[in-house]
């Protein structure tokens, strides 16, 4: 362990530098990070070699590479291409894109790993990112990838397991030693998922869910098949019958999996497999025994758990993150770690927080995949531009009155009169029923009920009464539309300026919560500024601005007979950096459909 430790933090909206935190009596703290950013990050995956290393996947094809010492180094794929996943072991990275095609960025000049998989030796280190052509002159389509120590496999067509790389260990699962290219790997039964991790191993499940198999190294039975026994080809895994995988990952010596019912089983060397004695078979791990977990990330020697109540476990750290006085029993067996309140302030539903570890660094970051509702979530935290307050003097909470409006089907004033009045409701019932407003959420369902009451409203709500629905059904209520976007009409050639824009209407708590570009708009606005309309000056067509705007409230695209689809998908394209949308991936989705549709590169 070096004098210091790393650790990072990324958040909604300060994205992180590459920041080492000095430890201070041999704990380091979670750091928050400086780089402001608007996208949110899709994934984050980290090498396992020092020094410290990582890639991080936030736009649909860029990429940013992060080493200790070095500046940040970005990367993009060609423009038809979309990132699916990416995988990484030691200096080597691989990409998955949409296509069905394998990508590979590898540090090849390092001569301890001459035998990453599937590059280019003349590559230079991290110039730039090669498709792998094996797969295409194979015509294989690629349908996932994941990678072990030097090694990568790949499930192709559906069903069809490939590995190339390292085979030292037989963990190629070839039925024998050496490898490099690509080859591939007999089982009698349809594959359907595969993991690797650090460890020269690998594993796969088959159409019979709880069937899962292994091969490769095994020094402390981290293959989870009864032994140490080395295994050079496919083993049957003991002892996880029962029950689908969700995850599984492994370490140098040890193996972790999640089922689908959230429990978390470990096998491998005693020090950091969680249970502080050796096994040799998958065991369910005592400590989450009541706890339901729903993500894994594991480094060489420790692993990070993540359960569906936010609750973040470790082990196997060594110096990381010591709760207990007790140290070696504090490395060994799962331990709850605090999460930083400028983080946990964002959580307000389950399974926002995304994790990932190396040897020598550990993330936080948040991936919001609802995106409508948590642009709103954010929003409402934020306070920001609201336009009216409900609540009795000294307990008014401010609001953005179109959505409020919506929502209830009632004026802010009569809500006022009827809420707080003889009648008045207190904090907690009014903070209640914000968060319905707002998050769609009824966290007291008694209360909400009182409320709904007291409004002479429907309760429980109906099915057509949800956040989505009423923001979809906002789009077509012109009259409650309190903001324009003035776009230039380059088409007319009217002397008088002023009359050379057309007026697109819009909700200004659709633009806050929708778009970076905008939010930055109103916070970079002065007292002399008109915050009611605004100018944009893009080339985009007025169409595909209208498009993109009904987008913002439906969370779809929707296109006319007449309209041009390959221009649609180049300005939404180009949309989606442009205006800083925080949903980047839903938006690239409905882009990709419209391009199978009309069959367009």
């Amino acid at each position: 362990m070096s004098n210091s430790s790393s650790v990072y933090l990324i958040e909604t909206k300060n994205f992180f530098s590459f920041v080492t935190q000095e430890k201070k009596n041999n704990r380091p703290k979670w750091t928050k990070s400086s780089i402001k950013k608007t996208q949110t990050i899709k994934k984050i995956v980290c090498g396992d070699e020092s020094p410290p290393h990582f890639l991080v996947w936030k736009k649909p094809n860029k990429l940013e590479f992060y080493q200790k010492y070095n500046k940040k180094r970005k990367y993009q794929l060609p423009k038809n291409e979309t990132i699916k996943d990416i995988a990484s072991s030691c200096f080597s990275y691989l990409i998955l894109t949409e296509s069905g095609k394998v990508w590979s960025l590898a540090d090849m000049n390092n001569v301890l790993y001459k035998e990453i998989p599937l590059l280019d030796a003349n590559q230079s280190t991290f110039e730039e990112i090669r498709p792998v052509t094996f797969f295409e002159e194979k015509k294989l389509f690629v349908n996932s990838v994941v990678m072990g120590c030097a090694s990568g496999y790949y499930l192709c067509n559906g069903d069809q397991l490939y590995a190339s790389g390292s085979n030292d260990h037989g963990n190629l699962g070839i039925g024998q030693y050496g490898g490099e290219e690509p080859m591939p790997v007999y089982v009698q039964d349809k594959v359907t998922k595969i993991f690797s991790g650090s460890a020269p191993n690998f594993f796969f499940t088959t159409i019979k869910p709880d069937l899962l198999y292994s091969c490769g190294s095994n020094y402390n039975g981290e293959l989870g098949i009864g032994s140490t026994v080395e295994k050079i080809s496919p083993t049957v895994v003991q002892n996880i019958k029962g029950s689908e995988i969700l995850t599984l990952t492994s370490g140098d010596y040890h193996s972790i999996l999640i089922n689908k019912e959230g429990q978390t089983f470990g096998c491998g060397r005693k020090e950091t497999n969680g249970h502080g004695v050796q096994k040799t078979v998958f065991t369910l791990i005592p400590q989450l025994k009541e706890k339901k977990a729903v993500q894994l990330a594991i480094g060489s020697n420790q692993t990070l758990v993540l359960t569906d109540q936010n609750e973040l476990y470790g082990w196997g750290f060594d110096e990381y993150f010591q709760i207990k006085e007790d140290k070696e029993n504090n490395q060994r067996f799962p331990t709850k770690i605090k999460l930083p309140g400028f983080f946990t302030k964002y959580l307000d539903s389950k399974d926002q927080i995304r994790i990932a570890c190396e040897p020598n660094v550990s993330f936080l970051y948040l991936d919001f995949s609802n995106t409508l509702l948590q642009d709103l979530r954010i929003l409402y935290k934020s306070q920001k531009f609201c336009d009216c307050e409900i609540g009795t003097l000294g307990n008014q909470f401010p609001v953005h009155k179109a959505l409020v409006e919506c929502r209830t089907k009632l004026k802010i004033d009569q809500i006022q009169n009827k809420l707080f009045g003889e009648k008045s409701i207190n904090k907690e019932q009014t903070l209640n029923f914000l968060k319905w407003i707002y998050y769609d959420e009824i966290s007291d369902l008694e209360k909400l009920e009182q409320t709904f009451n007291l409004l002479e409203l429907t309760f429980p709500p109906s099915v057509d009464n949800t956040l989505e629905k009423d923001i979809a059904q906002l789009y077509k209520d012109d009259d409650s539309k309190d903001f324009k976007i003035l776009v230039k009409n380059d088409d007319e050639e009217d002397e008088d300026e002023e009359d050379n824009y057309e007026e697109i209407p819009v909700h200004k708590f659709i633009l806050l919560a929708r778009s970076g570009l905008f939010r930055e708009m109103f916070d970079n606005a002065n007292e002399k500024d008109n915050l009611n309309e605004v100018q944009d000056y893009t080339n985009k067509s007025i169409e595909n601005l209208n498009i993109l705007i009904k987008y913002f409230y439906t969370n779809s695209i929707e296109m006319t007979a007449d309209q041009d689809p390959e221009l649609i998908v180049d300005e939404l394209s180009d949309a989606v950096e442009y205006y800083q949308l925080n949903d980047q991936s839903n938006l690239v989705n409905e882009i990709l459909k419209i391009k199978k549709q009309f069959e367009l590169n």
